[in-house]
């Protein structure tokens, strides 16, 4: 409180760009390339009432510690314990701060194959982004938040949507037949609840990710021979994300957005030839606007969301 006011404050530095590279003896070279987000809780009421800046720590500062503590990285690491080794270190160094909040998202490099083989220090972009947001206060408590972004999926069959609500402005038929695709935004909570929960290695939050985002993949296409059906994107979403929680007891809830992408069947036809071009399942027009939007959080019972 402040003369009468309440104030709900915090501050940080955004769109930190770094990349690192580890060089180690026995194989390959590591790249990684992040975009890094920093926000502080801290005890600086007056530097809002007054002109006493004494307690503000400079967001420049920030940015620097985000390069700083990326040098002292000297063995790869993934961007959930770098996001939980800069929220600990500004809960821990400054007095004055209460909590951070640090989210990062990496770069999809991914290593070059040359005639089957990994290239030792070659690298192209993928598409998918691994994110992650890190809460930290100073007493320890965190929570810890991953994710992915641009997980495109298509399937030419085995997907339909029909019996949904009609009414007069409904021009949509059923259909047991169609094509579906998505670009899948995905987040997870991990249960750890304090820095001290959080298991050593070999636990990996990177082999966690990929492990997540191919059970999230396998699940909406199905067995390689045959497939899966889906009845509506509500229902494969809900597969995906009770597959994941299923398979990782670690994880608490599940949150997916999945745009439903459509392929509109292509009928050309004029008075004069009605049956120019007749959709056969083969002949379509992609659209990415307008498009529906389904998400929903899956959580497990007792879990907090």
């Amino acid at each position: 409180m402040a003369e009468g006011f309440k104030i709900d404050q915090r501050h940080g530095k955004s769109r930190v760009r770094v990349a690192r590279v580890w060089r180690p003896h026995s194989g390959g070279h590591v790249m990684v390339e992040w975009e890094v987000d920093v926000s502080l809780f801290s005890d600086c009421l007056p530097s809002y009432t007054s002109d006493d800046n004494s307690s503000i720590v400079a967001t420049d500062s920030m940015k620097n510690t985000v390069y700083g503590k990326a040098k002292e990285c000297t063995e790869e690491l993934t961007l959930e314990r770098f996001a939980l080794l800069l929220a600990r270190h500004f809960t821990n160094y400054y007095p004055q701060v209460t909590g951070a909040i640090v989210s990062i998202v990496e770069k999809p490099w991914e290593r070059v194959l040359i005639d089957g083989k990994p290239h030792s220090h070659g690298f192209k972009l993928g598409s998918e982004l691994h994110t992650t947001e890190v809460t930290m206060k100073k007493c320890g408590a965190v929570n810890i938040i991953s994710g992915l972004k641009n997980l495109s999926l298509l399937k030419t069959t085995q997907s339909g949507f029909e019996g949904f609500v009609r009414d007069k402005y409904t021009l949509l038929p059923d259909t047991r037949e169609r094509i579906v695709a998505t670009e899948v935004t995905s987040s997870w909570r991990y249960k750890f609840a304090n820095i001290s929960q959080i298991p050593p290695a070999p636990f990996c939050f990177r082999q966690r990710y990929n492990e997540v985002k191919k059970v999230l993949s396998d699940t909406f296409f199905g067995p390689v021979d045959t497939g899966v059906y889906s009845p509506s994107v509500q229902n494969t979403l809900y597969l995906m994300a009770t597959a994941v929680l299923n398979r990782f007891q670690e994880i608490e809830w599940v949150h997916l957005r999945m745009p439903n992408l459509h392929f509109l069947p292509v009928n050309m036809s004029s008075k004069e030839n009605p049956n120019m071009v007749k959709f056969a399942d083969d002949v379509y027009l992609p659209t990415s606007e307008p498009h529906g939007t389904i998400q929903a959080t899956i959580s497990r019972a007792m879990s907090k969301l």
